[in-house]
């Protein structure tokens, strides 16, 4: 019996949601309408298989998918047509790439008799990409697009995540082909999940139970592997204190007795100062970014280095380790707990308190209650956290406004902060934000931004008017590009080259998409101007006039050792 046939991008519908797909991120164009053309038949409102988001910007449509991704666990879909569509699909790729963030990124390309031939909007997509993604591939041919799209988030999602990109010329797409389900489970020498190490894990179980001041650094990697309870039971068997890194934050709650803060060098002073005093650091599910290191010859000299990574490539790539346990984390620490003794560190860990009390008193109180002055953004961070009790979602651009924020913010729930963390890519926040409010519609979704991050992105405003979703923006105004005003004034005698912004009237701005606008100058009406924000319907800009000036501290300035942290500028 003959089978229908259908075309490609019928095909790549198909695969897209026996994949379980529902909402994809994208923007039409030319080489890529055949599959928009497919794709209206599944969301045409009497038979909405896939919800499509239109974005105004390919870049915000990776951004999206993201959010999405990083929020709901799921890989993230994002569609574009070829040539600059593609090519502005790939700063979202690297940020995933760097951030192990599952995406699947679909643009069209031109037909494969032109491809060389500088067609119009061609460009080497799969070679470009190939640097900066899992797996870059083009499918050549219809009947292959359920074995490429089936392949492609296997590899996004297994093992250490990452976005993979597929090329589609745009004449595959109408070629006819039989539809043949492919599920595919396995990739000939690709190992996602390496076997423990036995004689690895008794070594690092041995080094715990001899530790006297062990300390563990949580990274990503515990809530990419869906192991936030297998560490939980691991920190409180052996009664050791946890720094977490940025994306780490929400792996660990923030008010568990356990969790001694932010790692890096705005991160918390007494967990900074502690790690170059521990004897045995665990570092679980993080790649030692030298934000946290600083210069690694004399990074935590004092201790005996344990690495529980998935990837092989994160071993010894920037701290040497003595004992290396390559595993999945959700199996490597149930396996590592049942080798440690249950133990206390009572006497370590009150240690740490002095060094609380010291950046409480020197940094925490004057930037969250300040006795008088201009607006600090520590204080709005806080008062939004307050006023969202735990349950928010926080979505950060990249700056001032992303550290005071990864400070300020509390993470009791899991999978809370979507920040860019490895590229550092501002315009960030606003089309991740989008995304986080389709992963968890449930949740309130609290967006941070600078004035130099929110235009960069600006244009999603109009995504957000139209898909009306209730995406809280807080925008940090104090005109200036902040953290490079900071380091200006810090390392380059004041010289502010251009780092002040001239901006716009940002309520016409949110008058002309239709969006809730509020203006905070005084810190009188802060609480009251939060509070209407969160109870308003639909989306919200919290405009905050900031001070200038406003510092980041601590701060471990640039070549500095960890302990090595400003309380003052």
């Amino acid at each position: 019996m003959l089978k229908d046939r259908i075309t490609g991008a019928e095909a790549l519908m198909r695969a897209l949601m026996a994949e379980g797909v529902e909402t994809i991120f994208g923007y039409p164009g030319g080489a890529i309408m055949p599959v928009y053309d497919a794709l209206y038949q599944h969301t045409r409102p009497d038979n909405a298989k896939l919800h499509h988001v239109l974005v105004r910007h390919e870049q915000a449509a990776v951004h999206a998918a993201e959010g999405y991704a990083r929020v709901s666990g799921k890989v993230g879909v994002s569609l574009v047509t070829s040539g600059p569509g593609a090519t502005n699909t790939l700063t979202g790729v690297a940020d995933a790439m760097m951030d192990s963030t599952p995406l699947v990124v679909i643009a069209g390309q031109v037909s494969i008799s032109q491809l060389g031939t500088d067609a119009f909007q061609e460009v080497d997509l799969v070679g470009v990409a190939q640097p900066i993604s899992k797996w870059s591939y083009q499918i050549r041919s219809a009947k292959d697009v359920a074995w490429a799209v089936s392949r492609a988030f296997f590899i996004a999602r297994t093992g250490r995540p990452g976005p993979v990109v597929l090329d589609f010329p745009s004449n595959v797409q109408k070629e006819l082909c039989e539809w043949n389900p492919v599920t595919i489970d396995e990739v000939p020498g690709y190992t996602p999940y390496p076997e423990i190490n036995r004689d690895a894990l008794k070594a690092a179980a041995d080094l715990i139970n001899q530790a006297k001041r062990p300390l563990a650094l949580v990274g990503q990697g515990v809530e990419l592997g869906h192991a936030q309870d297998e560490l939980l039971a691991f920190l409180e068997k052996a009664d050791i204190p946890a720094g977490r890194t940025m994306l780490g934050l929400s792996a660990l709650p923030s008010d568990h007795r356990l969790n001694v803060g932010m790692l890096g060098m705005h991160g918390s002073y007494a967990v900074n100062l502690k790690t170059q005093e521990c004897d045995v650091l665990i570092a679980i599910g993080m790649r030692f970014s030298t934000r946290v290191t600083g210069p690694v010859e004399t990074y935590a000299r004092k201790a005996k280095i344990i690495h529980l990574d998935i990837d092989f490539a994160e071993i010894d790539k920037n701290v040497k380790t003595d004992v290396a346990v390559v595993a999945d984390c959700k199996a490597s620490l149930p396996a590592l707990t049942a080798l440690i003794d249950k133990t206390e560190h009572r006497e370590w860990i009150d240690s740490f308190e002095p060094l609380n009390q010291i950046e409480l008193k020197r940094v925490i109180e004057p930037a969250i209650h300040p006795k008088g002055g201009q607006l600090l953004m520590g204080e709005v961070v806080n008062a939004v956290a307050e006023a969202t009790q735990g349950d928010a979602v926080l979505v950060t651009d990249v700056g001032q406004n992303q550290l005071f924020t990864c400070r300020y913010f509390r993470f009791p729930k899991r999978r809370s902060i979507v920040t860019s963390g490895g590229l550092g890519t501002m315009g960030f926040a606003i089309p991740a934000g989008m995304g986080a409010v389709f992963a968890a519609p449930e949740r309130k979704v609290m967006a941070f931004m600078g004035d130099g991050g929110f235009q960069m992105n600006i244009q999603e405003l109009g995504t957000i008017m139209e898909q009306q979703l209730p995406l809280k923006m807080i925008l940090l105004n104090n005109n200036y590009l902040g953290n490079v005003r900071q380091w200006q004034d810090m390392f380059w005698e004041g010289r502010r080259s251009f780092t002040r912004m001239m901006n716009p009237n940002y309520e016409d701005i949110c008058r002309a998409y239709g969006i809730n606008y509020g203006l905070v100058v005084n810190r009188e009406e802060l609480q009251e101007r939060v509070n209407e924000m969160l109870n308003a319907t639909g989306p919200y800009l919290l405009e905050c006039a900031v001070h200038e000036e406003d510092n980041v501290l601590p701060m471990t300035s640039p070549g500095c050792d960890v302990h090595e942290m400003k309380l003052s500028i």
